[in-house]
């Protein structure tokens, strides 16, 4: 038997699925979870679901260009999630909804989404780092093939893992050295299949894909990673702006920087390029950097 490669298609065709919430009743809608290794739901399904929740109320000529989410509660990996939507605001030109996603009758994830008519405007923008191309790149299961038997064993089991993102980050040496570094990283990511002509849904994807490796980029300056036994990580909010129109299968550069750790919370930047160098969406993240009590020495 074959083993899977970690950005096999049918990781995005789960995806896909995951993102295709039931609709239950007007302005309510479930959601479901893999069952895979991890310990509670990945932040980035809750964001993408939510923003599904909130598309399918909103006419489809206004696409979402901010949303702005709060992490409440871990997800529950064995329950559906239910979402709620709250029509706020249906404007000339913008449209507001507000959606709460509950577990065990606990609301565990808010956010706000706001949607905007297309309309022309002034247009600049900041460049694109000069980093290497994705293609210059080694791919993930390259990578793994490469340098398996070297990293530890629980990011061993993540490259492993079938996932519908591939990620190719531009530099790997943080994971085989612990020397503090400059906060910032630079990955390129795209979805592992062709996804549909269908913008909204390119949107839900990158929702999806922004939680990726954001938070972890506060580890650099202090040589931890975010699979530290004596770390817990965990996201607490999360914004994302929609800049430019894009393809979230096609080739996507995240760049990263973390400004600030302080108090046990870590603050984390990241603007998104197209491979051409086109800025097309923006993101922010506080989130949950504790250490534990307990000593660890890496290996």
């Amino acid at each position: 038997m074959t083993t899977p490669s970690p950005t096999s298609p049918a990781a995005i065709e789960s995806l896909l699925s995951i993102l295709d919430i039931e609709p239950l009743e007007d302005n309510l809608f479930r959601g479901r979870s893999p069952q895979q290794s991890w310990q509670r739901v990945f932040g980035g399904q809750t964001l993408g679901q939510a923003l599904v929740a909130a598309v399918r109320t909103v006419p489809p000529e206004r696409a979402a260009h901010s949303l702005h989410a709060y992490f409440l509660q871990p997800g529950d990996l064995t329950r559906p999630i239910i979402y709620s939507v709250e029509r706020v605001r249906d404007g000339g030109s913008f449209t507001t909804r507000r959606v709460t996603a509950t577990q065990h009758g606990r609301a565990m994830f808010v956010m706000s989404a706001s949607f905007h008519k297309e309309e022309p405007g002034l247009d600049h923008q900041e460049p694109m780092p000069d980093v290497p191309k994705p293609e210059d790149l080694p791919s993930e299961r390259e990578l793994s093939d490469r340098m398996i038997a070297q990293v530890p064993g629980s990011i061993r089991s993540y490259w492993e893992r079938e996932r519908p993102i591939e990620l190719r980050p531009v530099d790997v040496s943080r994971y085989f050295s612990r020397e503090p570094r400059k906060p910032e990283q630079y990955v390129w990511m795209r979805a592992t299949g062709a996804l549909p002509d269908n913008f909204p849904l390119h949107q839900c994807v990158l929702a999806y894909a922004s939680d990726f490796s954001l938070l972890d980029t506060a580890l650099i300056a202090h040589g931890k990673l975010m699979f530290d036994p004596d770390i817990q990580l965990a996201s607490l909010d999360h914004a994302l702006w929609f800049h430019r129109p894009f393809r979230a299968d096609e080739w996507l550069l995240y760049a990263q920087d973390s400004p600030s750790t302080h108090g046990a919370r870590g603050f984390c930047r990241g603007s998104i390029f197209t491979r051409d160098g086109v800025l097309i969406a923006s993101t922010a993240q506080e989130g949950l950097t504790r250490q534990r009590a307990s000593a660890y020495v890496p290996k």
